[in-house]
């Protein structure tokens, strides 16, 4: 299904205020393969129609780069006498040199993309623009844009102190996938349990989502797009990692662990049977590409040794917890009995990463709209060796914490999931140091029992207290709520 292009309205208005500034600007845009970056330029250049040259870097040498990216500016420069096969400027300097001449009298916007591919060949361009932007292109009418998919690597030469950009960007934009919000808008047909599972499966990367038929039921598109030999969401993980390692294998084998649920280092090597100075090793290439990161407790200090690993991007923790050792089944074309185990720990799966996330994603939300009684600064969850709690919203300023538990199942949640929290887990997991001021929440699928309500208007007139904190309610909030709320607050 291709998707309109509806979204990315406040990109594209971050966009166009660069456009008409009266200065030179220079836009830093990087985010994950395949979440749309090219489509945000490309849409701003059709919408605007205004003065703009775009050329996208690809995986080739550094002389043939120069001479794509020069015939591009001439051509752009000599629209009815275009460029023979085999012209090339003499150097970058030259060819942005006479960028600077197009934009010396009329605004200029040019856009370079997947500009990590031009950094892996020509390792010294980042110095030449540093010197060519300061002493140069700064003084033009120019709008520059520098787009990138390898996370670290534009970390390192946009963000990095010692880097030669550092502060040459007058503004920074982190595109992110969609969040579960647009799956209502993209989706309309499908029940909110339903888009649900598409996030946990395909998470919220556009190019995924135009390969999802919504005529077909869940279990059909998982059977088409993922059950299926040499399609592109098969390939999409290692391809992913080769633009970031040369050798993805051992790398392959942390991600699987950590699907697994692997989530510490001991885990880890004892999963994958790699030393552990190799694991700690290949786990900082990983976070640092933006496929893990490390988690921890939020009641903790920073430096808490009890953090977890989880990989970040649902459709690689789907693949690597569903598919990636199934391969040689699915290449026989054995699809039933695979879709038939993913079906079965579906729930399990969902209930466990993404609901999770979701309702920590509404929580956040709420915050901010005032559906709740404080804002948090943090949201995450926390765990130590007697406790953990699936939500946690926290303000150290403020002393406030807002402690939820997320439920997944086709039944009505209970009250003993709420007494559990409250009774016995909050004391437990409350910092000992301050007075602290709770409020509580629940989520569940399918809404909350009798027993739960009666509970939760209990806790709402005779609201509990510890030695160190009080409570100032409990909110329960069900799937069709949280649906209802993410649709409304979610800005596309």
């Amino acid at each position: 299904m291709k998707l309109d292009f509806l979204d990315r309205q406040r990109e594209l208005q971050q966009i166009e205020k660069l456009w008409t500034s009266q200065h030179a600007e220079f836009l830093v845009l990087y985010g994950r393969r395949r979440v749309g970056k090219t489509a945000l330029l490309v849409e701003w250049i059709h919408r605007s129609k205004q003065r703009a040259l775009y050329w996208v870097a690809t995986h080739t040498s550094s002389a043939n780069q120069l001479r794509s990216f020069s015939q591009a500016v001439y051509n752009f420069a000599n629209p009815n006498n275009p460029a023979p096969d085999n012209f090339s400027y003499t150097n970058w300097k030259q060819a942005f040199q006479q960028v600077a001449s197009l934009a010396e009298k009329e605004r200029l916007a040019l856009f370079i993309d997947e500009f990590t591919y031009l950094l892996e060949v020509t390792p010294d361009i980042a110095g030449q623009l540093q010197n060519l932007w300061d002493h140069l292109l700064s003084k033009r009418n120019l709008f520059l844009c520098l787009s990138g998919s390898h996370l670290g690597m534009m970390k390192r030469e946009f963000f990095s102190y010692q880097a030669p950009l550092y502060g040459r960007a007058s503004a920074q934009l982190y595109l992110q996938p969609f969040s579960f919000g647009a799956t209502g808008r993209f989706f309309p047909n499908y029940s909110a349990a339903d888009r649900v599972a598409i996030y946990a499966i395909f998470g919220g990367v556009p190019a995924y989502w135009e390969r999802i038929d919504p005529r077909k039921s869940i279990s059909q598109n998982i059977k088409d797009n993922l059950l299926t030999p040499n399609n592109l969401l098969q390939a999409e993980p290692k391809l992913l990692l080769q633009d970031f390692v040369s050798d993805p294998h051992n790398y392959i084998s942390i991600l699987s662990a950590i699907a697994k649920g692997a989530h510490v280092v001991k885990e880890i090597v004892a999963s994958t049977g790699l030393a552990s100075g190799h694991v700690s090793k290949y786990l900082s290439v990983l976070k640092d590409s933006g496929f893990v990161e490390r988690r921890i407790p939020l009641t903790l200090k920073k430096n808490s040794r009890a953090g977890r690993y989880h990989i970040t991007d649902p459709y690689l923790r789907f693949y690597f917890r569903f598919l990636e050792t199934r391969q040689e089944q699915l290449a026989l074309g054995i699809q039933d009995q695979a879709l038939a185990e993913i079906k079965k720990h579906l729930i399990d799966f969902i209930g466990t990463y993404t609901w999770e996330e979701i309702c920590r994603e509404w929580t956040i939300r709420a915050g901010a709209k005032e559906e709740l009684p404080y804002l948090p600064d943090q949201v995450g969850s926390t765990w130590n060796a007697e406790a953990q709690v699936d939500v946690v919203g926290y303000n150290s300023m403020e002393k406030t914490l807002i402690l939820g538990e997320c439920k997944w199942t086709r039944s009505q949640t209970k009250a003993d999931v709420l007494k559990e929290l409250i009774e016995k887990k909050a004391n437990k997991i409350i910092p000992k140091e301050g007075k602290w001021e709770i409020f509580f929440t629940g989520f569940s699928r399918s809404g909350w029992s009798s027993s739960a309500l009666t509970y939760s208007d209990q806790i709402s007139k005779a609201p509990p207290s510890g030695s160190n904190w009080s409570t100032s309610g409990i909110r329960l909030v069900d799937l069709a709520q949280l649906d209802q709320d993410m649709r409304k607050w979610t800005s596309l």
